[in-house]
């Protein structure tokens, strides 16, 4: 009896951990294919009021939350308010290109290209979007 039981126990715990891996990778995949349909798109600076916005990009694993200030039709300021990240810490210099090339659409940070793709699309939502802070 004691045996009977132990194999349902033991059956139900490795039921439970193949449910529990497969739910992971649907989320993996899940979470590659947000990341492969991301597309930045170029914004015309001189269309955007002065003020400051703020956007955001959540793919599951990575998110990013931005405030970026416009002054005189450029991209004076980003700030990095979030950024929720695998090991894309290093993309966070990224907001530092797009203010020097006052572009959303830079090249990724090498080694964080999934990161570097989601800040820069909270910075496009930001302006596009436009909520104003």
């Amino acid at each position: 009896m004691k045996k009977k039981i132990l194999f349902y126990v033991l059956g139900t715990i490795a039921i439970v951990g193949i449910i529990t891996l497969l739910m992971y990778l649907k989320s993996v995949n899940d979470y590659k294919q947000q990341v492969a349909i991301l597309q930045i798109n170029e914004i015309d600076l001189s269309t955007i009021p002065n003020g400051t916005y703020e956007g955001d990009c959540d793919v599951g694993f990575i998110n990013a939350r931005v405030e970026v200030t416009v002054k005189n039709r450029a991209i004076s300021e980003i700030n990095l308010i979030q950024h929720k990240n695998d090991k894309g810490e290093s993309a966070e210099t990224i907001i530092d290109n797009i203010v020097k090339e006052q572009s959303v659409n830079v090249d990724a940070v090498s080694g964080a290209t999934n990161s570097s793709k989601v800040i820069m699309k909270a910075v496009e939502n930001a302006l596009t979007i436009r909520s104003e802070k």
